[in-house]
């Protein structure tokens, strides 16, 4: 099934059968009707994170339509996007546990829109989401009891993103004790009465469960065109899903292996402080886009016989960013090229992992304001709830001790 122009993940349960006699369609399982789900946000500077919540409300229902706000909503609540809102349609499209998007969905998600989509229940983070005026976004449909809620992902957020790119240090991989990063992070997203736990670094810790998770598993099957392409897929953004929606296409039926390098070898060929993200946050990012099969983390720099027979590969792609030479000197794509198996893909799409790190850094002000009040804002639902709580524990009735 296409919808949206993009594949859905998989077709929602049909309604069982129970007329045939015997018939084990009848258990209560298989009468399940289709759940559907519904998700909002802005989905910015789109990351591991916001796959993750999306993968995860997936998983609570057969169907799920995720809702992304408008530029102007944005600003008007949060702050100026990074990503325009052509820009954060198409990301979201391209996360394969999507099945539908609503552009220009409402910031405040009302009961109105759930029923208008035909959905069941909301799913969101277990972080707070606020409007201008301090509101909690979901109050609504909680009320309702038609909100879920989900995991936040330990280690990442767009705050911690922006921060490794405004300070550009070489330590943001290993040291997130780095008295500059820390510095950093006080006057990034820090209210006026502590830290705001949504707000906050914590260190990414990869297991092999969450790349379980992240992955297809899907073997290729006889037919399929094996297509490899390799690079170091940084802060997995538009470009990089507009190249590999043009790689996809590139066969009937496509089995698309990306090959990602190990932060010292971006490192070497990229420079600065690339890679923004380590190599096991940028698996994640690859294996959430709906057109990669599969992922090969820390791939060889030079594309050899030894890859290519080992994964079948049919056919090698490389965009329009320079290509250069492995340490020896030597075309990293040669052997392919000697098979007649490269192609050069242009998906008409230049912008860079450089790009985005100038739009952040253009920004820098805007951002390091918003960030303050989107803190403050937290802090001050925090204290009226701890407030709230403190109240109701005052007027439980005293135990009667024995």
């Amino acid at each position: 099934m296409i919808r949206n122009g993009h594949h859905a993940t998989s077709e929602p349960r049909e309604e069982a059968d129970c007329t045939k006699p015997g018939s084990s369609a009848c258990s209560p399982e298989k009468r399940k009707r289709v759940v559907r789900l519904w998700c909002d946000g802005c989905y910015d500077m789109v990351h591991y994170g916001h796959s993750n919540q999306l993968r995860q409300a997936k998983a609570m229902g057969d169907y799920l339509i995720v809702g992304v706000h408008t530029d102007a909503e944005i600003s008007k609540h949060k702050g100026p996007p990074v990503f325009t809102q052509e820009e954060r349609y198409k990301m979201v499209r391209a996360i394969k546990w999507v099945d539908e998007i609503v552009e220009g969905a409402p910031y405040v998600t009302t009961l109105e829109t759930l029923d208008k989509y035909n959905c069941d229940f909301c799913v969101h983070g277990d972080d707070i989401t606020l409007t201008v005026d301090g509101k909690d976004t979901y109050e609504e449909v909680k009320r309702a009891g038609r909100y879920r809620e989900c995991k936040r992902t330990q280690g990442v957020s767009t705050t911690d993103l922006v921060g490794r790119m405004l300070l550009m240090t070489k330590a943001h991989h290993s040291n997130i004790d780095n008295p500059d990063y820390q510095q950093h992070t006080d006057n990034f997203g820090k209210g006026p009465k502590g830290h705001s736990p949504w707000t906050g670094v914590s260190q990414f810790l990869q297991t092999s469960q969450k790349i379980i998770q992240f992955a297809s598993g899907k073997e290729p099957q006889p037919g399929d065109t094996i297509i490899y392409v390799a690079g170091a897929f940084d802060l997995f953004h538009i470009g990089h899903v507009d190249f590999l929606e043009m790689v996809y296409k590139q066969a009937e039926r496509p089995y698309v292996i990306v090959g990602l390098h190990f932060d010292q070898e971006v490192n070497r060929y990229k420079g600065k402080n690339y890679p923004i993200m380590n190599i096991h946050e940028r698996t994640l990012s690859v294996l959430a886009c709906r057109y990669v099969s599969e992922v090969v983390i820390g791939a060889p720099y030079a594309v050899g016989k030894d890859l290519l027979d080992h994964f079948k590969v049919d056919l090698v792609c490389h965009g329009k960013t320079e290509v250069l030479p492995d340490k020896d000197g030597v075309d990293p794509y040669a052997e392919p090229k000697k098979r007649g198996i490269f192609r050069a893909i242009d998906s008409g799409n230049n912008l860079t992992t450089d790009d985005i790190v100038q739009r952040i850094i253009e920004n820098r002000l805007q951002f390091e304001a918003r960030n303050q009040k989107k803190e403050a804002k937290e802090m001050a639902v925090i204290e009226a709830m701890k407030k709230r709580e403190q109240k109701e524990q005052g007027e439980a009735p005293a135990q009667t001790a024995h």
